[in-house]
């Protein structure tokens, strides 16, 4: 009790300072969004537990003992799911949960068809995208002669992008029969799915000296879209060896791009190893951005989609592969919490 005190406290504190207009009020105004879900629970647990004493009072009372026998059962009844609301509310928050997302889709073993099924995901993530009023744009795309992918990058804008789209980070494999095979035979294939939090300047400082940087000219599949000047840009960070391109038709764009997705991958490592520092018994968890990770199968002939972690099978995978991926990615959290909680009440 006394700790959900001290987050009422807070939570007042902040609204004053808001209300004064005193204080950076953007980073006040962050602090009394996260907090207000978490007071508005313990309001309602306070409430409950005021009727209950209230409640059992009024027992003793011969006039109001029939209204006290009748209420304090229901009260009694609501207090099991109010406590696990509030828990869920105190558990600790990723704090990227709330920012933009970097999604990268690459191709795994199978050749043309898991370039194709590559694709495939990513047409599944932009019409989920679309069902949340999500803003998805393609920053870089490299597209195979059959129109699968080789790679693409997007940025994806919202609200909470990072806190649903986080567990589709690693392997997603599909069980299919190829556009390209004759003999009617199901194949397997496979693409690497990576889901990065966007990193802010704050976040992330780049030492200009630790980059090289290149222009050269955008490739493509031909036509009006394949760029006539030198505006691609290619950035890579020396020390890691990590490079990011973008080739769009503004060489700034692109630099401001390809700058964007290199400090993305870079506050990404940096939580990476964090995470692996603070705790080992949390590579169970779903949500833990593991690459190598099979995450999920894709199996069209019986129109069935499994996702591994959580033992969940859906047989609705048109459904899934037109973006309907809510149900799969609430049970996801809903398990990642229960783990928080079970690692907490131990």
């Amino acid at each position: 009790m006394d700790k959900l005190a001290q987050i009422t406290e807070r939570f007042e504190y902040v609204e004053a300072r808001m209300n004064a207009g005193n204080g950076d009020i953007a980073a006040l105004g962050r602090e009394y969004s996260e907090l207000k879900p978490v007071v508005d629970e313990i309001a309602e647990y306070r409430g409950l537990l005021d009727g209950i004493a209230e409640a059992e009072a009024m027992l003793d009372d011969p006039e109001m003992r029939e209204l006290a026998e009748e209420e304090l059962p229901r009260l009694k009844d609501r207090l099991p799911q109010v406590e696990q609301s509030l828990r869920l509310a105190l558990l600790p928050k990723d704090a990227a949960d709330a920012r933009p997302a970097i999604i990268e889709i690459r191709p795994g073993t199978g050749g043309d068809e898991a370039a194709l099924f590559a694709g495939d995901l990513l047409r599944m993530y932009q019409r989920y995208a679309e069902t949340k009023g999500w803003r998805f744009e393609i920053v870089e795309e490299q597209l195979t002669e059959l129109g699968g992918i080789k790679e693409v990058v997007a940025n994806v804008q919202g609200q909470g992008v990072f806190a649903r789209l986080k567990y589709e980070s690693g392997v997603h494999r599909v069980q299919r029969v190829p556009a390209t095979e004759s003999g009617g035979r199901i194949h397997t294939s496979a693409a690497t799915v990576a889901v990065l939090p966007e990193a802010q300047d704050v976040d992330i400082q780049i030492d200009p000296g630790d980059l090289r940087i290149d222009t050269m000219r955008a490739s493509g599949a031909g036509g009006q879209h394949v760029n006539t000047t030198d505006s691609a840009v290619r950035i890579t960070h020396v020390p890691t060896g990590i490079v990011v391109t973008s080739s769009e038709k503004s060489q700034h764009r692109n630099r401001e791009i390809a700058l964007g997705v290199l400090r993305a991958r870079l506050y990404d490592a940096e939580r990476q190893r964090l995470d692996s520092e603070r705790s080992e018994s949390r590579k169970s968890q779903v949500g833990s951005g593991d690459r190598s990770e099979r995450i999920r199968t894709y199996n069209f002939p019986q129109g069935r989609m499994t996702d591994h972690r959580i033992n969940l099978t859906l047989y609705k995978l048109d459904q899934v592969m037109q973006g309907d991926l809510d149900e799969v990615i609430d049970a996801l959290i809903e398990d990642d919490q229960a783990t928080m909680l079970a690692e907490i009440e131990a």
